[in-house]
Formats: structure tokens, sequence, C-alpha cells
């Protein structure tokens, strides 16, 4: 061993005596999760994408324990993140599934999810992902310290170690969620100012449009000008390009059987209406076929550190490095893997024989390792969670066919398997960052994995009613929640079971998307865009550029301020948005309907979405 290495164990054992896994850091934690987990969720059903909540939850656990509680602990700090971090990855993987269910329910296909077929795929699920990524630590986390960066992981333990800053930080992230939930009560609540702001062209019969909520500028900002870009083109495609095409050329002409005429369709509900007919299976082929591509590319080396993972592992365990006193044991382990295995056999939600089930840990375990590995070399928002689900649900959903397992029965196994195996990877990636941070700082592994699991469970708990009250105040696939890849997934699985999608509009996506891969650029951003609504492409477009206009400001150096207080306005929106899907249902939403009494119209909504910009790139700017 380096002496290198050897200081740095000596400080982890120095440091393991300081506490971890205190009531105070399992309850904070367990917040956060549930807070981040709600958050995560409503932004991702809004736009299609998740933001990484280690580096919030780690800075809001400062602010909690140092400047509140008046105590110094960086590990109690640490375990705090590790748990609240569990709640945003376990609601990643499932918006990505799950949904669809509430879809066909919608449909009278299927009845509607309850919170218990909710919370026990996702608690299956996320159980796995930690499971399967312990025996892989030693491997990936310790013996490949200097050679798998981990982006985010390094990240958050540098934002731990400057404990001086918590305070301020915390600050940032507490004063972005009060801006971003005034704003959404508002628009949203109080309707006294437009959600968006729109210009009809109607030389081309389309609109451009935007949307001013600050947490879309927000993930613009985090996501950078580059990806914000890739999106906005996406959009241009769809609105400018493809919308005026259709109308101009189709006016007349119904492009698949049960639809209405174009011209018909474009006279009631506008550019939006051409969008929902035709360009979502447009984006739905692209966003498709971006998964698979980014897959294909990164299935060399998938196999490559696959094949490694497994053997490093082995040899850890047969030289010791696996010590129990660090890891949660193997017995441990097995253990909970074959009663995970014998629970989605046992479970009505997931329809599967006991082959089914052991199929589904053995793919699991596959994915688990390529996620944790993925995630160590290019980071958590590159990792290819998308494509594995899709590859998963084309798997399955053939097999299911195959066998005679057609119909609604089919089709509910289907995304039960994927969705399993989708929050599985989701939940392996989060571990190992959260693992990865531990080790630079000299956590305790075994603490560490016990407080993934408390964060999975109450997480697993809380989902359920995340998506049930989103459903009943808005519905999945409407205006306020597109679900672009849940319903995707929807539509893959009707495709192969019954034939039915207007595959020429799908393929027009996939062959937009290869054009798109010959020019170097990552399609995926492109197909969401093109998928998406314009006003969301258009305001995340708006966010990047003034992560731009300030990092050249700060002449290329990254302030964390904007990161942070970028990372509040996205939680502020979504813990809103769950308080009005809630006032909704309750048939509260007309009594705090102020729009009749006083509306600020088009003027107001300018003003809103200036001010939220200039109130970020400000605050990016502050050293």
């Amino acid at each position: 061993m380096s002496r290198k290495n050897f200081s740095h164990h000596g400080k982890q054992d120095t440091r393991q005596k300081a506490a971890e896994l205190t009531p105070t850091a399992i309850i904070t934690g367990v917040l956060l999760a549930v807070v981040f987990g709600a958050a995560n969720a409503y932004l991702g059903l809004r736009v299609g994408m998740t933001i990484s909540a280690s580096i919030p939850a780690a800075v809001v656990s400062m602010g909690v324990i140092r400047v509140i509680m008046r105590r110094d602990s960086l590990l109690e700090s640490n375990m705090v993140q590790t748990i609240g971090s569990a709640g945003e990855s376990l609601a990643a993987g499932a918006i990505f599934t799950i949904p669809v269910l509430f879809l066909w329910a919608a449909q009278d296909v299927i009845d509607t999810p309850s919170l218990i077929t909710i919370a026990l795929i996702s608690l299956c699920g996320g159980i796995l992902g930690v499971l399967f990524m312990v025996p892989l630590r030693s491997a990936l986390i310790v013996r490949e310290n200097d050679t798998l960066p981990y982006p985010e992981g390094k990240a958050c333990a540098e934002v731990l170690r400057a404990g001086e800053k918590g305070g301020e930080g915390a600050l940032l992230v507490f004063s972005g969620m009060g801006v971003s939930a005034l704003i959404k009560l508002i628009t949203d609540g109080f309707k006294l100012v437009p959600s968006y702001i729109t210009l009809k062209l109607n030389a081309l019969k389309t609109e451009a449009s935007t949307e001013i909520y600050p947490a879309l500028l927000g993930v613009g900002y985090i996501c950078g000008a580059k990806i914000a870009s890739y999106m906005f083109a996406g959009g241009i495609i769809g609105w400018l390009a493809l919308i005026p095409m259709i109308n101009t050329f189709g006016e007349t002409l119904t492009l698949y059987p049960g639809n209405a005429p174009i011209a018909e369709l474009y006279a009631e509900g506008g550019a939006s209406a051409i969008w929902s007919s035709y360009i979502r299976y447009i984006g739905a082929g692209a966003v498709a076929a971006g998964g698979i591509i980014s897959l294909l590319k990164s299935l060399p080396l998938i196999v490559k550190t696959f094949i490694a993972t497994v053997k490093q592992a082995a040899q850890g365990s047969a030289d010791g490095s696996n010590d129990p006193q660090r890891d949660l044991s193997m017995r441990t382990i097995l253990t909970g893997v074959l009663i995970m295995t014998v629970i989605i056999w046992l479970l009505p939600p997931i329809p599967v024989t006991l082959l089914g089930a052991v199929m589904i840990v053995l793919f699991g375990f596959f994915f688990a390792a390529v996620s944790s590995r993925m995630v160590g070399l290019v980071g958590s928002s590159n990792n290819p969670v998308s494509g594995m689900a899709i590859a998963t649900l084309l798997f399955t959903t053939l097999i299911l066919k195959l066998t005679g397992d057609t119909g609604a029965h089919g089709m509910k196994g289907a995304i039960a398997i994927g969705s399993v195996i989708c929050i599985i990877a989701a939940m392996a990636g989060d571990t190992s960052q959260d693992l990865k941070t531990g080790y630079l700082l000299g956590a305790t592994p075994k603490k560490q994995q016990i407080g993934e699991l408390i964060g999975v469970f109450f997480s697993s708990l809380t989902i359920g009613v995340v998506l049930i009250l989103l459903d009943r105040a808005w519905g999945f696939g409407s205006a306020e929640l597109s679900a672009p890849q849940a319903t995707l997934m929807k539509l893959i699985i009707e495709g192969i079971m019954d034939g039915n999608l207007p595959w020429t509009l799908v393929f027009i996506g996939v062959f937009i998307a290869l054009a798109v891969e010959s020019l170097g650029v990552p399609v995926l951003p492109v197909a969401i865009g093109l998928y998406l609504p314009f006003e969301l492409s258009a305001a995340i477009m708006l966010g990047g550029s003034i992560r731009f206009l300030a990092d050249k400001k700060n002449s290329g150096a990254q302030t964390p301020g904007g990161i942070l207080f970028c990372s509040g306005l996205i939680a502020g929106e979504g813990i809103v948005g769950i308080l009005l899907a809630v006032i909704t249902i309750s048939g509260w939403s007309d009594i705090i309907d102020l729009s009749g009494i006083f509306s600020l119209n088009l003027a107001g909504s300018c003003v809103v979405l200036i001010a939220s910009m200039l109130l970020i790139y400000f605050i990016s700017i502050k050293k």
C-alpha cells in the first residue's frame, strides 16, 4: 500500500470515532429525502429531467447541524446527504416507468395502482440497487480511487469540507426555495400572473412561447448553456419547422386513422393540438432512438467494465478487503437479495414466475454494476439509465408477447419489471457517488449503506403519495405533467403488443435522431427538446444563457452560489407543486384563485421572468 493510501486510511480511522448515524442525521436526512424526492418527481414529470440532490442536501445539512444546532460534525452532515439523496434517486427511477400504470388506468385498461403497489415496486428496486452496489465498493471506490473520479461524489466531499461556508450556502438554498415557492403560488395558486408568455406566429401557423417559472431557469442554469441549447434546438425543429410543415402541406389531410383533419385540429387547439397529435410521436421516436444509441455506444465499455468489476469484487472478497466491519456482510446482502427475489415472485403487482423474478435480479445486478461504474467515469447526468430502461422494456415485452402473455396482464408485467430494474440502476449510481464522498471524508461505509436503505424505505412510502396526488390533480401526459419518459415507455409497450402506433411518425423521429448523431451532437437532449412543449425548452434555454453570461463575467470560474440558489428554486417549485396538487383535489383551488379580482396579465409575466433572470445572474456573479 502506498504512503498516500496509508495516510488516507489513517485519517479514516480517526474520523470513524465521530458521530455519523445519529437520530439527528436520520431525521434530517429522511425529511430531505422526502422533500427532494417529491421535488425531483414533480420536475421530472414536467420536463423529463432530474437533478442530483447530493450537494443541496449536503449544504442544507450543514446549515441545520452546524448553524442551527451548533454542532461541528462533518460525518454527520455526510450521513444527512447520503440519506437525503436516496429520495431523489429513487424518484428519478420511478417516474420513468410507474406513471405508465396511471396512463393505462385513465384509459380503463387496468385499475389505478394503489399506494401499496407503488411502494412495493419502489422498495424492491431501491433495496436491490443498494445491496448490489455494496460488494462492488472495494473494487470501484477503494481500488480504483485514482482512476474513477466520481465527479458528483468528489464535488459533494469538497462542499462538505468547506464547512465554514455551510451557513451561507444553506441560506442560498432556502432563499431559492422561498423565491420559487412565492412565484409558483402567484402564478398557479392565486393566478395573478399568467405562467407563460406566448407569441403567435400566424404566418408560420405556429407559436413560440416560454414559461416564467424560476425552476425551469434553474434547470437550464445547472445543465449549462450547451445542454440547454441542444434542448432548444429540438424545440425549434418541432415547433418552428415540423408544425409549420404539417400545417402547410397537410392542411386537408388526416395523417393517420382515428385523428381529425389537420386544419380542424389547428383551428380548435392551435399549434399545441398539432404537437399533441403528431410531434410527440416524432419526439418519442427520437427519444427512443437516442436512448438506444447511447446504450449501444456504451456497450463495449459496459461489457468490459462489468467483467472487470465482477472480477475485482471477487478478488476483494478473496483477499478480505470486503471487511464485514466496513461493509454490510455478504450474508446480509445475499439474504436481502433472496428475500427480495421471493417478494418479487409473490407480489401481485409484478406478475412474473419464479424464473422471471430471478431474471429481474440478474438483469438488475448487471445494470447496477454498469450504472455504478458509468457514473464514476462520466457522472450521474450522463448515465444512460433511460437507455437501460428502454432496452429492458423491449426485451421483456417481446418475451412476454412470444410466450402468449399479452393484453393488460402482459403490459402491466412488462412495466413492473422495467420499473424495478430502472430504480435499481438509478439507486446503484447514487449509492456509488455517496460512498465515494464518504471514502474521501473517512466515513464508515457500513453506516452509509444503512443510511441509504433508510432513505430508500421512507422514500418508497412517500413516492406513491406524490404520484397519486399529481395524477388526481392534473393527470400524467397533460400540459402540466407531460411525463415524457413514461409516455415513451407506454408507446413502446403498446407498439410491440398491439402494433397500432403511427409508425411513420415514430420513424421520422428515429431518423432525425440518427441525423443529429451523425453531426456529433448528443441525441437525447435534442430529442427531449423535440418531444417537450416549446415553452419548457425556451425557459431552460434562458437559464442556460444566464449561466453562460455569468461564467463569462467570472472569467470562466464557477461560483457555487448560482448552483445552490438554482437548486433551491427547483426544490421550492416542486414542494409548492405538490401543495397545489393537494389543494386541487381537495376542491379548494377556486377559493384561492384571485384572477377574477386582480390580474397583471402579460406585463406581469414579463416582469416576473426578467426579475427572476436578473436575480439568478447577480447571485451567480457574487464572489
